[in-house]
């Protein structure tokens, strides 16, 4: 039997959580008070997605590597979907207003429209809207 999760949590390290929360508030996202504290965040990104955003100090009691300075180097690219290119454009736009910094380029492919930013710690992000009806006619 395949493993399927219900729920996917990214964790990531913050400098500033209260900077971070203003972020991604801009945005749009909404957090989750019952998994909030002076050391965490909560951000709900869908139904069963969740981004906990973690001050460095709480982050490093979870691992036992050193944490990576994501301003100058990239360990993960977090990608979620959007409804529509103009959803994509949105996003990106309110990241880089809300003090986001530009990533790569938006990319359209035809079946997929990307855009990113980098996050106020660094952290890429990627936005993506997928013409189903592109992709399956191939």
């Amino acid at each position: 039997m395949a493993f399927t999760a219900k729920q996917i949590y990214v964790n990531l390290p913050v400098k500033d959580l209260n900077k971070s929360i203003e972020f991604y508030s801009k945005i749009g996202f909404e957090f989750n008070p019952q998994f909030t504290d002076e050391n965490a965040t909560c951000m709900v990104v869908g139904d069963n997605i969740f981004v906990m955003l973690l001050v460095e100090p709480f982050f490093q009691t979870f691992i036992k590597k050193e944490i990576a300075d994501a301003t100058r180097s990239a360990e993960v690219i977090v990608s979620i979907s959007a409804e529509s290119k103009e959803q994509v454009d949105e996003v990106v736009s309110k990241a880089l207003a809300a003090g986001g910094k530009p990533s790569n380029e938006t990319s359209d492919q035809g079946f997929m429209y990307t855009g990113s930013f980098q996050d106020t710690d660094g952290h890429l992000w990627e936005i993506i809207y997928m013409d189903q009806s592109a992709v399956e006619q191939g």
